[in-house]
């Protein structure tokens, strides 16, 4: 499955795909890792891909940001609440 890479929305959404796509990777190495019984390996692709959505995470609030979407962008552990 490939992502859309984000052309109409500048570097840091292009930034945000690749760390998405790497996120992918990692989850289906953790996924299989697993079920081959390597729980170490597993656990570090799991880690990775953690990092790597925390990665998109930052690059697409900088982007919000960048585009002057106006208040303070929640973090990945602050939920948006309604307004």
């Amino acid at each position: 499955m490939m992502i859309p890479d984000g052309e109409d929305g500048g570097e840091m959404l292009a930034e945000a795909t690749r760390e998405l796509e790497a996120a992918i990777h990692d989850a289906r190495v953790a996924f299989d890792c697993i079920a081959l019984g390597e729980l170490d390996r597993a656990h570090t692709s799991a880690v990775t891909a953690r990092i790597a959505i925390d990665a998109a995470v930052t690059a697409v609030a900088a982007a919000l940001a960048q585009a002057g979407a106006g208040g303070a962008v929640p973090s990945a552990d602050q939920p948006r609440t309604a307004r």
